[in-house]
């Protein structure tokens, strides 16, 4: 920095250090000064550039105006509120109200002097008038607004160089909301509109994308501004971004504005879970109002992943009862409060504190509130705790989904949708195989009764959940690293919980009994790009050894006990369309009630003994694609 530069820089600090701590009355009495001179100046212009001479006669007589104008107008600005608004807010707003102040004064003044009969100046000069005082105080004004912002600035550290992606009317806003904020500097607005080559938004020149790529070094972050993005373009853009190793941020959503949740200014990074799922697809009104309004709907697990956001679905759709069943308390606390709070008098929520393995209790519960549909979601489903405790996680998943299905029975409850997973399909470990059960045991309940409609419902992983690579990945780039993965070539499909929740919901009301739903999970993802991702998104880099001087490393960590490389959503059936694009039906393998049942009670009776051996063996008969691995758990007899 030059020395006339520096000294600039420092006067400006200590006068903006100065300004800070002038009160409110100062700030106050400075706008009126000022007034106090730029109205006489008005005056005396109007008569100059009327006349062409700065001190005509007539101006000598017409004197008079000077004092009336600065004894009415005064008086009339603090009436009308001109000295309460926030200078370093001043916009179009503010020149507007101002040049109807100033027209309401040029007209008292004319009139008063028609009253008392004074000399008055030709009548272009009272134009003339209101365009100088409009002029001069406005211009005032957005001076003393620019000054103060230049002096924020000056007392806050170095201004980030960024660039606004999109120069629409969101960003012109995000750069308003900025400029006044103080805490960037906008090199320029990126924008592939041909028409808009060459034009400027705030004196802001509008770029292509290509300049980026030339002064990527001049730029630090990328603030994405449309909100309307939809998640295909999202990601056409972030890979384009990725080489340039910038930071992106992007402003709120049209929803979230509109709400008044956010504003335009409140920048995000993107998360990843933006990227990895798809543009939502509408739900289809006739598959959703009428099979859950007026109904009594019962989710178990509600306070997980997959069964609280069912919960917040269904009573968008106005249910006359949500049952609320969980085992676990914190979670059915949280769950119940954040439900009462958004839908609090709509719909009776009731939580019920117990496990669904409660036969007993569960078929009082169901017929006490005259239940119609059931969501099961509850379940134990992560591969490692279940591995290691495969008695438990039998007992849950297997058991438990045998107990909901007779209490429904006996409980006339219209329909029963489980919660499945493509680990059901050929497992590879003890949570994959109990899953499969539970969709026989819901098959063979299909084949024996005629008043209950039992179906399934299959999909992969979801984003977000307990236990997902997602919030994993996330903890751990957090933590400086390193991120675990325990294959490069694991590749997994993934969906967003909000999409997962609907589609289900949607496939209950297509069930005719025994069906087996698959939803369409979009693209597959390799985890190893999916980490890298995330590190870049995080304004981060991959330390490797081409980059040893990179943030956070990759450790792969080898496959866990009874994890696949690959999933799948068939066993041995061919799916078919539904009335829904991204739902499939397929009629897959079943065991017939004789045959399922004894084999359920002698599972049962293992379990109760602690006999693991006995009931991984038993196991393998239910599910023989079953791919057994060795288990090393704590509670082998």
């Amino acid at each position: 920095m030059t020395r006339p530069d520096y000294l600039v820089s420092v006067s400006l600090q200590l006068l903006g250090s100065r300004f800070r701590v002038a009160s409110h009355v100062r700030r106050r009495l400075l706008l009126i000064v000022a007034d106090a001179l730029l109205i006489p100046l008005a005056v005396w212009l109007s008569f100059w550039l009327r006349l062409a001479e700065p001190f005509s006669p007539m101006l000598q007589r017409s004197l008079w105006m000077v004092p009336a104008a600065l004894l009415m107008g005064l008086p009339l600005y603090a009436l009308t509120g001109q000295y309460k608004g926030l200078t370093r807010y001043v916009g179009s707003p503010a020149l507007y109200r101002l040049a109807g102040r100033n027209g309401l004064l040029v007209l008292l003044l004319s009139q008063l002097g028609v009253l008392l009969q004074l000399p008055l100046p030709p009548r272009s000069s009272w134009v003339l008038l209101w365009l100088l005082l409009t002029g001069l105080t406005g211009v005032w004004r957005f001076a003393l607004r620019d000054l103060l912002i230049e002096l924020q600035a000056s007392l806050r550290p170095a201004a980030i160089p960024v660039a606004i992606y999109g120069a629409g009317r969101a960003g012109a806003q995000l750069a308003t909301a900025l400029r006044q904020a103080g805490r960037y500097k906008i090199v320029a607005f990126i924008d592939d509109d041909p028409n808009l080559g060459h034009r400027t938004i705030h004196g802001i020149r509008i770029q292509p994308f290509a300049w980026l790529g030339i002064h990527s070094g001049s730029v630090q972050q990328v603030l994405l501004a449309i909100p309307s993005l939809s998640r295909a373009r999202r990601k056409q853009i972030l890979a384009a971004l990725q080489p340039l190793d910038l930071h992106v941020f992007q402003v709120p959503s049209v929803e979230e504005i509109t709400s008044g949740r956010a504003r335009i200014d409140t920048l995000r990074p993107i998360e990843i879970e933006e990227l990895l799922g798809r543009d939502s697809v509408p739900p289809e009104p006739h598959l959703l109002g009428p099979g859950i309004a007026g109904r009594r709907i019962c989710v178990t697990g509600a306070g997980g992943s997959i069964g609280s956001e069912l919960c917040r679905q269904i009573l968008r759709w106005s249910p006359s009862k949500l049952l609320l069943l969980e085992a676990s308390e914190p979670s059915l606390y949280a769950i119940e409060q954040e439900l009462r709070h958004q839908f609090s008098g709509f719909v009776e929520i009731l939580p019920l504190l117990g496990n669904v393995a409660d036969r007993s209790w569960l078929e009082y519960v169901l017929r006490k509130h005259d239940v119609d549909l059931i969501f099961h979601a509850a379940a134990y489903k992560h591969v490692p705790l279940v591995e290691a405790n495969p008695l438990a996680g039998l007992a849950n998943n297997i058991l438990a989904t045998r107990s909901l299905c007779q209490a429904a029975h006996k409980s006339g409850v219209d329909r029963v949708s489980l919660i499945s997973t493509d680990k059901a399909v050929r497992p590879t470990n003890v949570m994959g195989a109990s899953k499969r059960v539970a969709e026989l045991v819901l098959q063979a309940w299909a084949q024996q009764d005629s008043n209950t409609c039992f179906a399934m419902v299959r999909f992969g992983n979801v984003l977000g959940s307990s236990g997902s690579v997602v919030p994993l990945f996330r903890r751990q780039i957090g933590s400086g690293g390193p991120i675990t993965i325990t294959h490069p070539e694991i590749v997994r499909y993934f969906m967003t919980i909000p999409e997962a929740a609907q589609l289900v919901l949607q496939a209950a009301q297509l069930a005719e009994g025994g069906d087996m739903f698959l939803l369409d999970m979009g693209e597959p993802v390799r985890i190893q790009e999916l980490a890298t991702q995330m590190v870049r998104l995080s304004g981060l880099s991959l330390r490797d050894v081409q980059h040893p001087d990179g943030d956070i490393e990759i450790v792969y960590t080898g496959l866990r006990t009874g994890e696949k490389l690959y999933e799948e959503l068939l066993i041995d059936a061919e799916s078919q369309p539904t009335a829904h694009p991204l739902i499939y039906r397929a009629r897959e393998r079943s065991m017939s009630p004789e045959i399922l049942w004894p084999m359920l009670d002698a599972l049962e009776d293992a379990l109760t003994a602690q006999h693991l051996i006995d009931a991984l063996d038993l196991l393998k008969e239910l599910v023989p694609e079953w791919q057994q691995s060795p288990l090393a758990c704590a509670d082998a007899p």
